[in-house]
């Protein structure tokens, strides 16, 4: 009796056979060319946010970067810098990867149409992952992720030509060339090694069941697996030649190599140090909701479609789906596991969903599969065919035409100049020949942009403050920052001589030997060391701190005017969301506003002061907020606080050179405001009973001018 013949996915009026390799080819260019041309007319124009920064200036200077290094990704970065004529080193690199993202849109188009046999359904397939909203942002900047997605998609399309092999020998060189990318990808995300695990274990399962697999195949495999990593050398010449201005790590070592490549300074297989996410369940759910927004439920519906009919109806290509699915739900469960940061937060929201873009590419391509198996049903039940592939193009084109109306003006960065702009004003607010000390992404990454790469204030030292804690920084990298003196090896609290001869120091005496210069920290102070303050004290300096000796007399006065006009910042207050890096750059730059209105109030309620000095400085910080909050309208909700906690301290001096009445208004106004619009202030109540009384005095006041008119 002939075996039963198993039902494809793939539609009968348009088999594999009409659909030609050629005819993919081409079809892919195409929708490599129209991706790219979207994403090149959203590109960011300058620097963004996050590691983009960093990763440019390392290609930029043929450093290291973060662990484990992304030296493939370094490489080619720099390939750009050199070769592209176009814009500045970061525009370079952004334009580069959003190539990438667009080849990894072509990629998904040609495995799903060669699994479907179907170019609607691979277009459904690459334009709900290309124009959602997560990998259109990530594919438009400096990163790493377009490039891993580039990856997937390739991986992807050798699993399905090595499937579809007719011949030994064909199969032989798909899975070397895969064996090879399989060891390149590696070299740039190490998330993407279940995928290169799971498909290594189904092809070589394969080639044992067909008798093909030998031990001098698996030398040749391994070979080219190890050929693909051969970029990692690069971190060993870079770090030997030692001449980037800007790097991370010392992989002179076997030890140094293996710390950097395994992030064990990060945590290895973890997002972060020392933080905690919502659990692995927790987790798992954000992120099938999240893909609901990504893909839209259509996607997640179709996808679960073509999981339950390839399975139940024992398709031809449930070999392929199977290892797809295994791929998918390895990864999203070790992720879930594995990512350790609180995504109530906003910003550690945007750092944990850029990993999800991994599993949005194999349920897109789920996606186009169930879409090609509705069209097949409806084909069955119906005469016209044509009519059933017309209303799969439709169906295609109205998704994607969904996605990219919906996603166009957020993913949209052609205008970008936020955190550029940030950068800028930090730099060119700085004394010359000033010290740096830096602190987190934000600042540390886009000032060492603009300062290594497009050469602004050469004068100025970049000193990064959690680097200073490793001990490879200052042996590699002080001689790159003339004139500043590192009176040790290693930053540490506790100052210590080791018996290899190295010694630690802490902050205070690095400010003691670095004297002759003005020393500024960009954001705020390492909390571990605290020894800075025996000696010096933080004045506000826009967004940063200047370190002044304890000795320094304060003149608010002179002060003011030095940090009235630091800035040129015109973005309005709330204007970006707030998971975005922009948000986080024009919040500093809005807080900046009022620092040393805070900072003076905050002097001035110090106990060691005489009346005298404490009521100039309050009035100092009253006049101060008065003119910031007169001249912006939206501001930060704090503002308001603040501003009438100001008037009622200067009530309180009842000076001769301010109305009464109007710091009585002012405090009740903005008193008002303030617990209108923060409802989560646990202070709420005892704010409602102040301006109560607030009222009465105000009462009580009109009522004297009143007798006191009436009398006269």
């Amino acid at each position: 009796m002939p075996a039963k013949k198993r039902k494809s996915m793939a539609p009968e009026g348009n088999t594999l056979a009409t659909l030609s390799i050629h005819s993919y080819g081409i079809m892919s260019l195409a929708v490599f060319a129209c991706v790219s041309a979207i994403y090149i007319n959203t590109l960011h124009p300058s620097v963004p946010g996050g590691d983009s920064g960093e990763l440019i200036t390392a290609a930029y200077e043929l450093g290291v970067a973060h662990p484990p290094g992304y030296p493939l990704f370094t490489i080619l970065a720099k390939m750009a810098i050199f070769i592209l004529p176009i814009g500045s080193a970061a525009y370079r690199v952004n334009l580069l990867c959003s190539l990438f993202g667009a080849a990894s849109a072509s990629l998904l188009f040609y495995t799903t149409s060669r699994l479907t046999g179907s170019y609607a359904a691979g277009i459904l397939a690459s334009g709900l992952f290309s124009f959602s909203r997560l990998t259109w942002q990530w594919s438009i900047a400096a990163e790493v992720f377009s490039l891993n997605n580039l990856f997937v998609g390739l991986l992807m399309a050798l699993t399905v030509g090595f499937e579809e092999a007719k011949t030994t020998k064909d199969r032989s060189k798909i899975s070397q060339f895969g064996a090879f990318c399989c060891g390149v990808s590696l070299c740039n995300q190490h998330t993407i090694v279940f995928y290169v695990v799971s498909i290594v274990l189904w092809v070589l399962s394969l080639q044992f069941k067909k008798q093909e697999l030998s031990l001098y195949r698996l030398l040749k495999l391994g070979i080219c697996f190890a050929v693909g990593l051969s970029p990692y050398l690069y971190l060993i010449v870079s770090s030997y030649l030692n001449r980037a201005r800007w790097t991370w790590g010392d992989q002179t070592t076997i030890q140094g190599i293996v710390t950097h490549i395994l992030r064990e300074e990060y945590g290895t297989f973890s997002l972060a140090k020392s933080e905690t996410g919502p659990g692995m369940m927790g987790m798992l759910i954000f992120q099938i909701s999240h893909m609901n927004t990504e893909l839209t439920y259509v996607a997640q519906g179709l996808a679960l479609l073509a999981l339950l009919f390839c399975f139940v109806t024992r398709d031809k290509k449930a070999s392929m789906v199977s290892l797809f699915t295994v791929m998918l739900v390895c990864y999203s469960l070790f992720f879930a596991w594995r990512a350790n940061l609180d995504i109530s937060k906003p910003l550690f929201l945007g750092v944990v969903e850029r990993f999800w873009m991994q599993s949005n590419f194999v349920v897109s391509l789920f996606a186009g599969l169930g879409m090609a198996f509705l069209t097949n049903i409806l084909k069955t039940k119906m005469n016209r065919t044509d009519i059933v592939q017309f209303m799969e193009w439709i169906c295609a084109l109205v998704v994607i035409s969904n996605q990219i109306r919906t996603n166009y003006s957020i993913c949209d960065q052609s205008n970008n100049y936020i955190v550029d702009q940030f950068a800028r004003n930090l730099l060119f607010s700085m004394p010359n020949d000033s010290i740096i000390l830096l602190r987190g992404d934000l600042p540390g990454n886009s000032l060492r942009y603009l300062h290594y790469c497009e050469g602004l204030r050469p004068d100025l030292a970049l000193v990064d403050q959690e680097m200073m804690t490793y001990s490879w920084y200052v042996p590699r990298l002080a001689k790159h920052m003339s004139g500043v003196i590192f009176p040790g090896n290693k930053w540490s609290p506790v100052e210590i001589k080791h018996a290899d001869g190295t010694t630690t120091f802490n902050l205070h005496h690095f400010l003691k030997v670095n004297k002759h210069k003005e020393i500024f920290s960009c954001i705020g102070l390492n909390e571990g060391d605290l020894t800075w303050q025996k000696s010096y004290s933080l004045w506000p300096w826009g967004a940063c701190e200047k370190l002044v000796p304890k000795s320094t007399p304060f003149d608010a006065e002179e002060w003011i005017a030095l940090t009235r006009n630091l800035y040129n910042w015109t973005e309005e207050h709330g204007r970006f969301h707030s998971s975005s890096w922009e948000s986080v750059a024009n919040e500093e730059m809005w807080e900046a506003r009022t620092k040393t209105a805070f900072f003076i109030f905050d002097l001035a309620d110090n106990a060691h002061l005489s009346p005298a000095v404490k009521n100039q400085l309050y009035y100092y910080s009253y006049k101060l907020y008065k003119e910031i909050i007169n001249g912006h309208n939206n501001h930060p909700i704090n503002w308001s606080k603040n501003f009438a906690i100001a008037c009622e301290r200067v009530l309180r001096q009842q000076r001769a050179d301010v109305n009464p009445e109007i710091l009585l208004n002012d405090a009740i106004k903005y008193f008002s405001i303030y617990v209108e619009k923060a409802r989560e202030d646990k202070q709420r109540d005892a704010i409602f009973q102040a301006v109560a009384y607030l009222k009465e005095e105000l009462a009580r006041l009109k009522k004297i001018k009143s007798n006191t008119k009436s009398k006269e």
